[in-house]
């Protein structure tokens, strides 16, 4: 099953409307060209700094920047979209009126090219993105889109990678779709992905662990001793660099991702992004039967204060995100 049929029986049964199909398949369309510029690599003059920094104070790569001009190309068009927001642009971008409906009904969130500075080395990134309704009336305002997780209609990723893959949720179930290339359609390869309840994996930045609070040292500190500790079973660390690759492996085969609140980060509330990155990828696991937190509260009911807001993340098998807040709250 194409993509595109995918969003038409989702439409006919009134999972989502026409304007939501048409903001998923130009998102869509847009991560094609994304992944054919990272394929070229060196081929195409894209690797490297751009010699600019976006709003997080980070340098971006010359992919960061290419990756939000196509996104915001492709969707500066069509009338489904009130305006657009990106990890890498310090303010909410409104669609012109001429180029949107008078009845706009929703706001695209976007990290364009998640862990980009893998991408010199030949590591698998992605593109996150989101989609909110739009609540709003006259000018767009970054407050717009300032919704909690829960009100989210859309979120998925793209990973490229060996192949890439375009993961998505409309709030039934998670469901993977594989680009064929030679036919330049996504076409649907694991319906109703599902995440084991129990693992014996963990991703985490092991580099940070004297920065960590106490409550995460414990816990890392027990997964760590294995079959002699409290938890009574051996675990593997795995740690890949790029959100998009690590929640990948947690989709395909269970885990937990953290990124945990630290000393070097603590002032700015966590690491990661909540609009672009933790609340889609919430969304995703959710969907797939797993959890998603900031070690105190669920993720996907944090009320952002500001579009570029900060948190810890914990996400994956449900057992283990459960047993990872616990520690945090005891």
């Amino acid at each position: 099953m194409s993509l595109t049929r995918f969003l038409l029986e989702a439409q006919h049964q009134g999972q989502i409307d026409a304007e939501l199909r048409l903001c998923i398949t130009v998102v869509a369309q847009a991560c094609k060209a994304i992944s054919i510029a990272v394929g070229k690599g060196a081929l195409g003059g894209v690797l490297g700094d751009a010699g600019t920094g976006n709003i997080q104070g980070e340098a971006q790569k010359k992919l960061d920047v290419i990756s939000n001009e196509i996104l915001m190309d492709a969707n500066a068009w069509g009338g489904h979209l009130a305006g657009m927001a990106s990890e890498e642009m310090d303010h909410a971008v409104p669609v012109p009126k001429h180029d949107r409906d008078d009845d706009a009904k929703y706001l695209l969130l976007f990290d364009p090219l998640d862990g980009s500075s893998n991408i010199d080395v030949n590591i698998s990134v992605g593109t996150i993105f989101s989609v909110l309704p739009y609540q709003g009336s006259g000018e767009l305002r970054d407050e717009d889109f300032l919704q909690p997780g829960t009100a989210q209609v859309a979120a998925g990723y793209c990973t490229y990678g060996p192949s890439t893959m375009l993961v998505l949720t409309v709030g039934h179930g998670t469901h993977a779709f594989t680009l064929d290339r030679e036919v330049g359609s996504f076409v649907l390869t694991t319906p109703n992905v599902t995440i084991p309840e129990d693992t014996r994996e963990f991703a985490v930045n092991m580099s940070n662990q004297r920065f960590w609070e106490p409550q995460m040292q414990n816990y890392v500190g027990d997964l760590l001793k294995g079959k002699t500790g409290p938890r009574e079973k051996d675990f593997n660390m795995r740690w890949v660099a790029s959100m998009v690759a690590d929640v990948h492996r947690i989709l395909t085969r269970g885990g937990i991702f953290s990124y945990p609140l630290d000393e070097k980060c603590a002032d700015k509330g966590g690491k990661l992004r909540l609009m672009y990155e933790a609340n889609p990828m919430a969304l995703l696991v959710e969907q797939a039967g797993g959890a998603a937190s900031t070690g105190r509260q669920r993720m996907l009911d944090v009320t952002p204060a500001n579009l570029h807001q900060r948190v810890p993340v914990f996400l994956g098998s449900r057992n283990e995100v459960e047993a990872a807040e616990k520690y945090h709250r005891d």
